[in-house]
């Protein structure tokens, strides 16, 4: 009998020490992709947003709130979240061939979540692309939604400069990333991103890797400044060793504001002050709970980020493509539709894949998410 016990306590630590060996190794694998080094890692040292050993925001930013930590807000997310956290019909989209488009065309798709395809003044913008990829390392975990899922990488034309917000899964996918390089002129993200990149083969010049409240000149009389969020970071075990932002993009006669995942705080109405009027902001809307309220704003809070921004035209995004919270699929388009009613910020609503012209502020839109369940 001890005999047979001792036998199955090796097994079981075989089996254990497997287990960590492979999980070493997949985590060390590209697509989790890189921490800084050398010169990089000085720049960040030297960042006065780099503070004991990670990157901060400028508010106090408990990513866990109230009384609950991580495990029972595991138990939530797989337990209590909402029946309705999922369409049960399709999500209603088009598809614009983004392939053959005008130039001169002043465009933009949303693909769902984050993701976005901003063709301005002749040059090509694409935000956070996830397009049709699970939001984490795993190909069979959290899927987009039905009809959220309609563009692919061979849809995506030639691109002047890809925003990266910051490097969580639902807003940096590695496949993506390696299939976009051959079509990327130029990727802009925040400080310590360009790791993840250079590891995938993306040449240094490759890339314009900015801290907040830095501004770089792109073509053709554009200009880009990166901006402060109050989020997080990280792809692996190790947390904000990279830094999170949002990013105005102006043209001599446009701007547009790309808030990445955001809490609300006071540099809304700072970056208002500076920059506005934005003719269109991108603000997180989706994906929020009362146990992490200060890493994602609730559809209230965009609202009043919006008018912060004075922002002429608002797109709600962070919604309607993956289950990341307990609330219902739809949520942050009705509060937000809701809370904007009555205000001087023109909320629009195309559908996934639907064309958005840029200058023109009479287009209408549908309240698309009423026709399913």
């Amino acid at each position: 009998m001890k005999k047979r016990i001792k036998k199955l306590m090796w097994i079981l630590l075989v089996i254990v020490a497997v287990l960590v060996v492979f999980a070493i190794i997949f985590i060390n694998s590209k697509p989790f992709g890189a921490l800084s080094s050398g010169e990089r890692l000085e720049r960040i040292k030297n960042s006065p947003n780099y503070k004991d050993g990670k990157f901060q925001n400028l508010s106090d930013t408990p990513q866990i709130t109230g009384d609950k930590n991580a495990l029972s807000m595991l138990w939530d997310f797989q337990f209590k979240k909402s029946k309705r956290v999922k369409p049960k019909s399709p999500i209603p989209s088009e598809k614009t061939d983004l392939l053959n488009l005008d130039r001169n065309e002043d465009i933009l798709v949303w693909f769902g979540h984050s993701s976005l395809f901003i063709q301005l003044n002749g040059k090509r913008f694409l935000v956070d692309p996830v397009l049709n990829k699970p939001a984490s390392p795993v190909p069979f975990y959290n899927r987009p939604f039905k009809g959220a899922d309609n563009y692919t990488i061979e849809d995506i034309p030639e691109i002047d400069y890809l925003i990266i917000t910051h490097d969580h899964w639902d807003h940096l996918d590695y496949k993506i990333a390696l299939n976009l390089q051959s079509k990327v002129q130029k990727v802009i993200c925040a400080l310590g991103v360009g790791a993840h990149f250079e590891r995938w083969g993306f040449a240094k010049d490759k890339l314009i890797e900015m801290d907040w409240y830095e501004e770089a000149a792109l073509d053709s009389g554009f200009k880009v400044f990166c901006l402060p969020a109050r989020h997080f970071s990280g792809r692996s075990i190790k947390p904000n060793q990279s830094l999170w932002a949002s990013f105005l993009v102006q043209a001599p006669d446009f701007k547009f504001y790309a808030g990445g995942d955001s809490g609300y705080d006071a540099f809304y109405a700072e970056i208002g002050e500076k920059f506005g009027p934005i003719d269109i902001v991108f603000l997180d809307n989706g994906q929020y709970g009362a146990n992490w309220k200060f890493i994602h704003m609730i559809p209230e809070e965009a609202a009043q980020a919006a008018q912060d921004l004075q922002a002429a035209r608002a797109l709600a995004v962070h919604s309607s493509k993956y289950v990341l919270s307990v609330h219902a699929w739809d949520d942050p388009l009705i509060r937000i539709s809701k809370a904007l009613e009555n205000s001087s910020v023109n909320l629009i609503t195309p559908k996934i894949g639907e064309k958005v012209f840029l200058k023109d502020s009479s287009q209408t839109f549908t309240k698309w998410w009423g026709e399913i369940n």
